[in-house]
C-alpha cells in the first residue's frame, strides 16, 4: 500500500494543478476526472438501448498509476486491500482494478480537498463489518419468509 501511495503521491501534481478549478462536490469531481481518464464506458445506443460497450483506449497518466495502485491492493492486509479481494471475489478482475481505481481517485481528492489524513484500519475491521452487514442482511431476508434466526454461542 505504501508503495501504490506513493506512485499515487508523485502523480498528485496532476490533481493538486487543478485544486482550485474542482467542483465541491467529490461525486461530480470523481466523475469529471473519470469522463478526463476516458475510464468511463463508451457505449453505442441506439433507440434508448446499448448496442455495443467498450473503453475509449488511453494513455493519461493518472489512471495507469490508480490502476496500478488499486491491483497492488490485492496482496496488502488493509482495509482497502480487503475491500478490493471482495470485489475481485464478486465482479471480474479488471472491473474490480477499475472500481478500486475510482475509490482511490476519491480518496486521494478527499486527501487534497480537505487535508483529510488517511487512517488504514486494517482488513479485521472491514472483515468484521462485512459480517456484520451479511447477517443483518440475513435475518431481514428471514423475516421476511416468516423464519427467525438465531445465532449460535461460540465454541
Amino acid at each position: 500500500m505504501a508503495a501504490a501511495m506513493l506512485l499515487i503521491s508523485r502523480r498528485a501534481g496532476v490533481l493538486a494543478n487543478d485544486r482550485l478549478r474542482v467542483p465541491c462536490c467529490c461525486n461530480a469531481f470523481c466523475l469529471s476526472r473519470l469522463i478526463f481518464a476516458r475510464a468511463i464506458p463508451d457505449n453505442r445506443v441506439s433507440g434508448d438501448r446499448v448496442i455495443g460497450k467498450g473503453r475509449l483506449p488511453t494513455n493519461n497518466r493518472l489512471n495507469v498509476v490508480l490502476r496500478m495502485a488499486a491491483s497492488t491492493l490485492r496482496q496488502s492486509d488493509s482495509y482497502l486491500g480487503a475491500q478490493f479481494r471482495r470485489l475481485k471475489r464478486r465482479l471480474d478482475t479488471p472491473v474490480a482494478i477499475k472500481a478500486m481505481a475510482a475509490k482511490l481517485a476519491r480518496l486521494i481528492y478527499r486527501m487534497l480537498r480537505h487535508g483529510m489524513q488517511f487512517v488504514d484500519q486494517g482488513a479485521e475491521v472491514y472483515e468484521a463489518a462485512h459480517r456484520k452487514r451479511e447477517i443483518y442482511y440475513l435475518k431481514r431476508k428471514a423475516a421476511s419468509l416468516g423464519f427467525q434466526i438465531i445465532e449460535a454461542a461460540p465454541s
